[in-house]
């Protein structure tokens, strides 16, 4: 089948992405480790076989040039006002296909993960997958011309519920693991990083 899913990743600027994070590779700089997760997060979304477009919403130009070298298209963070208004706002320019929103910090996605939760999202309903904890979100998915309505932020799979989407449930650990701190990136990694994130993560000892 031809894929049809648009998918809005919006990244901070790298200075000040990921804060929980700094610190957990040693000798590392922390813009570097930030923008290798969306790197391979991006890699694999556009590997997947139900995604059409891959649209990155980001004001760091650092940012911009490495997703636009693996395929996405780059829009400037025009609303300004935090992740949900970065999600809205891309959305908003994806309308006229089903569109997922879907968190920049997914340095293990196997496109095959992606791909199988985009399958049981299609319908007439809002969807989303709760990450690995169970209450965070890190997709959310509607159809083509329904308002995505994101609620991106602590508690935010209760918040998805309670607006109405409908839980995905699936075997996608991949999919499900973003990465906040350096326990989050020593998951991540025993699951298998993408080329980006592990040639950062290299041989470096993660921070306790």
């Amino acid at each position: 089948m031809k894929p049809t899913w648009g998918v809005v990743l919006p990244v901070k600027r790298l200075t000040a992405a990921k804060s929980r994070l700094r610190g957990a590779l040693t000798g590392v700089p922390h813009e570097r480790l930030a923008l290798a997760l969306a790197q391979d997060t991006v890699a694999a979304t556009v590997a997947s076989d139900e995604v059409a477009e891959v649209l990155a919403v980001t004001d760091d130009p650092v940012v911009g040039r490495a997703l636009a070298a693996l395929g996405a298209r780059v829009v400037p963070d025009v609303p300004g006002g935090g992740l949900n208004a970065a999600f809205a706002y891309g959305a908003g320019l994806l309308a006229h296909r089903p569109v997922a929103a879907l968190a920049a910090d997914l340095p293990a996605l196997h496109p095959a993960d992606l791909s199988e939760a985009l399958r049981k999202a299609a319908g007439p309903d809002r969807h989303f997958v709760a990450d690995a904890p169970g209450t965070g979100t890190v997709l959310l998915a509607a159809p083509a011309g329904m308002r995505l309505d994101p609620r991106f932020g602590p508690g935010s799979a209760a918040a998805h519920r309670r607006s109405g989407a409908v839980p995905l449930t699936g075997d996608w650990p991949t999919l499900r693991r973003d990465v906040d701190t350096a326990a989050d990136l020593a998951a991540a990694v025993r699951l298998g990083l993408g080329a980006h994130s592990a040639e950062t993560v290299g041989a470096h000892c993660l921070s306790p």
